[in-house]
């Protein structure tokens, strides 16, 4: 007997079930009221990310001159990222260069806006921008993300319930949307990791993309491809960075967060049938800002940078395709390639980071080597940072 159930009430039960389960499941990695918290950092970690050696930072506590850190029964100091910052401000004081510290904006340097984006999902996007906020926060940049994604994945992993805590209002959607769009410094989200501000996505965004046809007929200002630019410039003074997690289309909120960026990451796994799909998103994307470019938009871009990611160097054929797009943009594919990693793919499984776990939940040459291939990546992406500021 065929069933009378049809296929919106099918795929809504379907929907439901899934949410329970994920609320579920959200209950049992993290406690029903809590919120994510940034573990401690060994003095090995610590010194890494204030650029010094162990022994300096041992000397800078024997000689008094930064605080206490909490300190484990066997002697071993770990710090907070708060820590980090008060050590960082410190150092500052007294460093000969200005800047050797504290590497984030001067005055007169342009804000810094990346976007990270591929037309194909499953390219790494949300890992690549999460993973590169976390490493340049702790190294003393002020960043905010912000969520273009309906899907809001990148909101997920900083520990929200974008189905629960952003269902009908508090995305950036209520920044650029064209009646009565509200201040971006109301919408922003602290987070759990110092150094990060938010502002989330959620499904209400799918809303800019059906409303701006009609807002382009009505000649609504400022038009699509100006209104994350237009939002932004209303905190970037308490930012060095904004990092955009982009839906992986090439939509009106795609295109917003281009006409707004100084830097593209372009994310792509080193696969023939990506590479394919990645060319049919380049000619797409070229087209599409020509046409916004000749309507005013700005397409003043500090740098573009193709970004390899879950990349496999014993894959036979992944080098072959590497080797192929290296001869192909040259210097436009960065050094670095992001590893293909269970200890990534693992530490997903609880909606965290490589910087959020702790090694002694992997075994260590997995932790290892994922933690280099990620510093890597982003130390590279500071350096560009840095390029972009004259330094």
């Amino acid at each position: 007997m065929a069933s009378d159930v049809t296929i919106n009430a099918r795929i809504r039960a379907n929907a439901e079930t899934l949410s329970a389960a994920l609320e579920h499941h959200m209950h049992t990695v993290f406690a029903p009221d809590a919120r994510k918290e940034l573990r401690l950092f060994s003095a090995g970690e610590a010194a890494d990310l204030l650029n010094i050696s162990t022994s300096f930072l041992r000397k800078l506590h024997f000689d008094g001159k930064i605080p206490d850190v909490h300190m484990t029964p066997g002697g071993r100091r770990h710090y907070s990222a708060e820590n980090l910052a008060e050590i960082r401000k410190i150092l500052e004081a007294s460093a000969k260069t200005k800047g050797t510290y504290l590497r984030g904006r001067r005055e007169g340097d342009k804000l810094q806006v990346l976007s990270f984006l591929n037309f194909k999902g499953g390219s790494g996007k949300t890992t690549s921008a999460i993973h590169a906020a976390q490493r340049l926060a702790l190294k003393g940049y002020r960043v905010l993300c912000i969520d273009v994604d309906p899907q809001a994945s990148l909101t997920t992993l900083f520990g929200y319930r974008p189905e629960y805590d952003f269902l009908d209002s508090g995305t950036i959607y209520d920044a650029i949307r064209y009646e009565d769009p509200l201040p971006l410094s109301d919408i922003i989200q602290k987070t759990f990791f110092t150094g990060i501000d938010l502002a989330p996505g959620g499904l209400m965004l799918q809303e800019f993309e059906h409303e701006t046809p009609q807002a382009l007929i009505n000649n609504t200002p400022p038009p699509f491809f100006a209104r994350l630019a237009t939002a932004i410039q209303e905190v970037e003074a308490d930012y060095d960075l904004v990092i955009f997690d982009c839906p992986p289309q090439l939509g009106y909120l795609t295109m917003s967060a281009l006409c707004a960026s100084t830097g593209i990451l372009i994310t792509v796994v080193p696969n023939m049938l990506d590479v394919a799909s990645m060319s049919q998103f380049l000619q797409m994307s070229a087209d599409l800002l020509d046409v916004v470019s000749n309507a005013g938009a700005s397409m003043d871009f500090d740098f573009l940078r193709f970004l390899i990611n879950r990349y496999e160097p014993n894959d036979g054929p992944q080098q072959q395709v590497l080797a192929f797009l290296r001869q192909l943009f040259g210097d436009e594919v960065m050094v670095a390639s992001m590893l293909k990693s269970t200890a990534i793919s693992d530490a997903g499984l609880t909606h965290q980071t490589i910087y959020e776990v702790d090694r002694s939940q992997f075994h260590r040459n997995t932790y290892d080597r994922a933690m280099d291939s990620l510093n890597l990546v982003n130390d590279e992406i500071e350096t560009l940072i840095q390029k972009a500021w004259g330094r």
